[in-house]
């Protein structure tokens, strides 16, 4: 056999025959890109749905807004409604405002931030808490130790004018029970803002306050900051009930522990209170009274409602 008789003699060309084969393979290649799209679809609807099962939004609000705000006892902050959904990954916004001295200039909006949980449960990197820094977040943490004390503060009232409001953390010699706590408030007419639960020295300790937790159990209707405290510490003891021991990890990243968490609430002790409205005048005082180991000034205002010559 010849050399030209071995080769393949190559069929006509048939353009029908070509452009059938085009469009049987561009469908054929379309068809499997839209089932794979539909199967990513429809695995990434399942996703979502098992993110958005049960009560795990109105859950991870409850539980990690809470604990962002003890992580943060320096801030007024404010939960946005939960949650942002992905497949992979749930989360909510939130508005934090440094607070002040009540009354004087105060912080415009504050800043936005987003808490998010992955798919398995586990918290992201937190803002603001230990790298905030705040003149209140340190003295919280100075709560239980040697530093400012009672007879420097005076010192430090006695020069500054009567009518300055203060933010101030009011440390108290002996932890007070509730009806202890009450009975203080009582006497110098104080409302103060938070309660602290826990001493901690060197760190930022528990505190718990009217806002801390948004879906406390409402009370009956209360004539005194005295028994709005009674009910806050009812609200912290059934927010420390919906702790579950798998909390435990997500707790951790906003310093804070279930260990610690369950007793300060059980226990209900008093060591501290953060007050934003009592006067210099009214705190000269407080000073004074024995139950009061120091003051601890964070931020004074002049009162800018305050219209008397």
């Amino acid at each position: 056999m010849s050399e030209d008789e071995a080769v393949l003699e190559l069929p006509d060309f048939d353009p029908k025959v070509t452009r059938r084969a085009v469009r049987r393979g561009v469908l054929r290649t379309a068809s499997v890109v839209l089932a794979a799209l539909l199967v990513a679809g429809l695995a990434a609807a399942g996703l979502a749905f098992v993110q958005q099962r049960g009560d795990r939004g109105e859950r991870m609000r409850d539980i990690l807004g809470t604990a962002f705000k003890i992580y943060n006892p320096a801030y007024e902050v404010a939960v946005d409604t939960c949650c942002e959904t992905t497949p992979l990954s749930m989360s909510f916004t939130i508005r934090a405002s440094q607070i002040r001295a009540a009354r004087g200039f105060t912080e415009n909006g504050g800043s936005t931030h987003t808490i998010t949980q992955n798919f398995f449960g586990r918290v992201g990197r937190l803002p603001l808490g230990n790298y905030a820094n705040t003149t209140l977040s340190t003295n919280l943490a100075n709560v239980g130790t040697d530093l400012q004390r009672k007879e420097n503060i005076r010192k430090v009232l006695a020069r500054l004018p009567d009518g300055l409001n203060a933010l101030a953390v009011i440390e108290f010699a002996t932890p007070a029970r509730t009806a202890e706590l009450t009975a203080f408030t009582r006497d110098f007419d104080l409302c103060p803002r938070k309660v602290v639960y826990e001493r901690r020295p060197g760190s930022v300790p528990i505190t718990w306050g009217m806002t801390t937790w948004d879906r406390a159990p409402m009370p009956e209707e209360t004539t005194s900051c005295a028994d709005d405290m009674k009910n806050d510490l009812e609200g912290f003891r059934a927010w420390s009930r919906l702790l579950r021991d798998h909390d435990d990890a997500n707790l951790r990243h906003f310093d804070l522990s279930l260990a610690r968490l369950r007793k300060a609430a059980n226990d209900g002790l008093a060591y501290a209170v953060v007050e934003d409205l009592a006067s210099v005048k009214e705190l000269r005082k407080v000073i004074e009274d024995p139950r009061v180991r120091t003051v601890r000034l964070a931020d004074v205002a002049f009162d800018l409602e305050d219209h008397r010559g």
